[in-house]
């Protein structure tokens, strides 16, 4: 599988291209979460709020960024990294687009992730995740994290994965 026609870089978290795929992660994973549970699609009010309460996310510099991945050019997924105490950094908000999935730009994107981890001086990348989505769980695993106890109280938060970064 060829990996040439990736890049991943740090973007702003208001740029065009980002917020065009907040809106696509915010629609798959709400509309994922209601149809399990209540049987329908999300609220569009509903989406708005999501996605304008959850973009920044701490994803500011100089405690946090996002970094876009391009496949070809065009935006595919994104990732945040902030700082989550000494030594610590969270992943946030990892995304492909669906039919980006499937071509290496999972393990690009998180190792671009690991590495701006490290630049802003953690150790350790920790992350959490909803059972649901079973993908980005399997994909967590792939890529060396490793499940934990819990670190925070995240409402949708079940899973918890950590990984040392040598």
């Amino acid at each position: 599988m060829s990996t040439s026609a990736w890049t991943v870089a740090q973007e702003p978290v208001d740029s065009p291209d980002a917020a065009a795929l907040w809106r696509a992660y915010y629609t798959e994973v709400s509309d994922r979460w209601y149809l399990l549970h209540e049987g329908r699609r999300t609220d569009p009010a509903e989406l708005e709020w999501e996605i304008a309460a959850g973009a920044v996310d701490g994803l500011l510099p100089p405690e946090g960024l996002l970094l876009v991945a391009r496949h070809g050019g065009e935006p595919a997924g994104m990732a945040g990294v902030r700082r989550a105490g000494t030594g610590v950094a969270e992943l946030k908000r990892v995304f492909l687009r669906e039919d980006m999935r499937g071509r290496g730009g999972a393990a690009l994107l998180v190792a671009a992730a690991e590495d701006a981890a490290r630049s802003l001086g953690a150790g350790r990348l920790r992350l959490d995740t909803r059972g649901d989505l079973v993908e980005a769980r399997a994909v967590y695993a792939r890529l060396g994290f490793r499940e934990t106890e819990r670190h925070n109280q995240e409402p949708y938060a079940e899973h918890w994965f950590t990984k040392e970064l040598v």
